[in-house]
Parts: C-alpha cells; structure tokens; sequence
C-alpha cells in the first residue's frame, strides 16, 4: 500500500513537473483512442442497424410481364408451403409505378414520360428470422427462381451479406491504423516518462544505494504512463461525445430517415470503459518501457 501511494506522489508531482511534455503525451494518446473510438463508434451503430435489418429480412420475387396467373398461384404455392415466410404481399405493376412516385417524387417525372410501365409486378416475402439464419430462406429462394413466369430474384441477405463484408474491411484497416498510433503515443509516453526519470536520476541512485525496493523505484513511472493514458482516453471520450452531438444536432433528421427510424448511439457504457482501460494500458506501457532505464 504504501509502494502504490508513493508512486501516486511521485507521479502527480512528477506529470506537474513537466506538465508541458506531459500534455503533449496526452494528446498523443487522445489522438490514438480517438481514431480507436470514432471506428468502434460507427462500426456499434452500423451492426445495430445491420442487425435490425437481418431480423426484417425479406426477398422479392419480380414476375415477367407475360406471367399466367396459373404460374403466380406456383410460386406463391411454394412459398406458403415452405414455412419461410412470416407474410406475403403480392404488387402489380401499377402499384409498383406508384410507390415508385412516392418513394422518389424527385424522379417521378421521369416515369410519367413513359408510355408504357416499366414496373414489374411482383411477390413481396417477409421471411421468417429462424428461416433466415438456418439457411432455408436462401434455399427457397433458389427453387423460386427456376420457376416459370420468374423474371429476378432479390433476396435482401445477399447485399447484407456484402455490407457485413465491407464493414469487416473498414474495421480492419481502421484497427490497424489505430494500432499504429497507440504504438506511437506510447512511444512519447516513454519518451516524457524518461525526462523525468532523468531528473531524478541522483535521486534513483541514492535509492539503490540504500536497498530500496524496484517497486519504489520503477513504479512511479509506470503510474505516470497511467494517468498520461486514462486522462488521454478521457479527453478522447469528450472529443467523441461533442462531435456526435454535433452530428446529431446538424444531420440526426436526415440520417434517422436513411436509417429507418433509427437513430445514433453513442458508445455503450462497455466500450467506454474498455476505451479508457486501453488508454490506461498504452501509458502504462510507456511509463514500464521508460521505467527500465532507472535500474
């Protein structure tokens, strides 16, 4: 106990010191969990709305313009018996023209120049969540397509599928770039760390010489790197939080539209936590690298 509460001393008196370096080591590592935290910040909200998705999944089945009713009452035969869908709607080619209109009444007048409607009709299929993760959706969607009087299949798992994808290679790059820097405000943690360290070098030796435990010596240094890292990581969370207020504030109508209803999060109380933990432990890292030049 009293090891922790000298290195907490020591610390402190040591971050004063030389408070214009220190600061610049929490702005370094600020930077790092920032870059960190803006990626997990997206990726938590595009997983929440990829979840919500997956769970309304649905395909469209788009019947050709010469399709029988015989052929439609197959494939909607089919579908009942699957036991996939969770609710069907059939939509003719005028409603089709007509939701058109109304989704994208910027383009409506391109439609209305046409003489004749371009709109398919089509099977509109809810599927069921069950169905979906066991893999009896896609397999139904199959045996649909190679029905007669089937013009296209579009089964919402598959561009899913690709946006899951794309979003593993965003976490990816976004993870290494932030790796790079924590690599990097660890180093200026240690750098700042060893400018103290050198200050107190006559006061090192004489420690040594009278038999003073390694905790005594190194752990004021590791405890420095500490405070550097959690107040770095702190400092990142307010950066985060002002500019998703912002975001909210400027672009939260528009994206709650883009999103279907949905709105932003902010990072969960979990990653947060884990956030400052991760900017503890790349100070901490700096202070016990710089550390093991003092014995």
């Amino acid at each position: 106990m009293r090891a922790i509460e000298y290195a907490l001393k020591q610390a402190w008196a040591s971050l004063w010191r030389s408070r214009a370096s220190s600061a610049f080591a929490v702005v370094a590592i600020a930077l790092a969990m920032t870059v960190l935290g803006t990626l997990l910040l997206l990726t938590s909200n595009v997983e929440q709305l990829l979840a919500q998705w997956t769970s309304a999944a649905e395909f469209s089945v788009f019947l050709r313009d010469d399709a029988t009713s015989e052929q439609r009452g197959a494939i909607e035969a089919l579908i009942d018996g699957s036991g996939v869908a969770a609710g069907r709607a059939y939509v003719s080619k005028p409603q089709a023209l007509a939701r058109f209109r109304t989704d994208f009444a910027d383009l409506a007048s391109l439609a209305a120049g046409l003489e004749d409607n371009p709109f398919p009709a089509s099977v509109e299929v809810r599927v069921r969540p069950a169905a979906e993760q066991d893999g009896r959706a896609a397999a139904l969607v199959g045996r649909v397509a190679a029905l007669p009087g089937v013009a296209d299949v579009r089964y919402d798992r598959e561009w899913l599928g690709r946006l899951a994808s794309g979003l593993d290679a965003v976490r990816g790059a976004g993870f290494a770039l932030a790796l790079l820097m924590e690599v990097a405000a660890a180093v200026t943690v240690a750098a700042v760390v060893r400018l103290g360290l050198h200050a107190r070098r006559d006061e090192i030796e004489i420690m040594q010489l009278v038999g003073s435990p390694m905790s005594f010596i190194r752990g004021p240094f590791v405890v420095e790197g500490l405070l550097q890292g959690g107040a770095g990581a702190l400092l990142a969370l307010l950066f985060l939080w002002l500019g998703f207020a912002l975001v909210n504030a400027w672009w939260g109508g528009e994206l709650a539209v883009m999103l279907d209803g949905s709105s932003l999060r902010f990072l969960p109380a979990r990653l947060a936590v884990l956030l400052v933990a991760g900017g503890m432990a790349v100070g901490g890292a700096g202070g016990f690298a710089a550390s093991r030049h003092a014995a």
